[in-house]
């Protein structure tokens, strides 16, 4: 055993290693545990990875030498999601309106709602840029962050926290509200918890999943577009 590890640590494969095994324990356990929220395998296989890097004195620049692997992959998973929603496409039509009501709204209390819980606090300037694209897919919140005066990296620590926190919150706080239908409950967390909300709400229906990816991607091309023009007026 000893052999090996040393033979992982030395090469790409610790990180690849590493991140397949976190998350196929994680979603094991997920699945035993009836998808509970808590029990989330991101949030779980993010602490694990996090525990055994800090265990081993790891840097992070060695890890993602294999993680890379995984990381490139993302690309292929997130045009795979066109796939259900192509064959949605003639519900999806017929809800244009609503779905995009639904979306510009979304988006607009997000930003309020980090705006103003940084104002509250007394943030900086670059915290309130930062913040301001918490609930978009992380690459495109790091880009718009990097455009609007904020950090990337606290960008995407923002991001993937809004993430986390929506998928542990959304079935009790839907469940309360008596939202019940799946598209609805899958286009409210894909609009505030992007990628990885979109995860959660694959792993609980598949029609909420399918809504979920569109929110997810109509969000982050709108705020792509929109959010560096609006930077102006919101932050001052």
């Amino acid at each position: 055993m000893a052999e090996v590890w040393v033979y992982l640590a030395a090469t790409p494969l610790f990180g690849l290693t590493l991140t397949l095994g976190a998350y196929v324990i994680a979603e094991r356990l997920s699945a035993r545990s009836g998808r509970h929220p808590l029990a989330n395998p991101v949030l779980w296989s993010v602490l694990a990875i996090i525990a055994v890097l800090a265990a081993t004195g790891t840097p992070y620049r060695r890890y993602f030498e294999g993680a890379q692997f995984v990381h490139f992959l993302l690309g292929t998973a997130t045009v795979a999601l066109a796939v259900p929603l192509a064959r949605l496409w003639p519900e999806l039509r017929s809800r244009a309106g609503s779905l995009l009501l639904g979306l510009v709204i979304g988006a607009a209390v997000s930003i309020a709602v980090a705006l103003g819980s940084a104002e509250l606090l007394g943030a900086s300037a670059l915290l309130k840029a930062s913040l301001l694209p918490k609930s978009v897919t992380a690459p495109i919140a790091m880009g718009i962050a990097e455009r609007v005066g904020g950090s990337a990296t606290l960008a995407a620590v923002f991001a993937v926290t809004t993430g986390i926190v929506g998928a542990l919150v959304v079935t009790p706080l839907l469940n309360a509200m008596g939202v019940r239908d799946w598209a609805a409950r899958g286009f409210a967390l894909g609009l505030a918890a992007h990628g990885i909300g979109t995860a959660r709400a694959w792993s609980v229906h598949p029609r909420a999943g399918a809504y979920a990816s569109l929110a997810m991607g109509l969000h982050g091309v709108l705020a792509a577009l929109l959010l560096p023009w609006l930077a102006h007026w919101l932050l001052v």
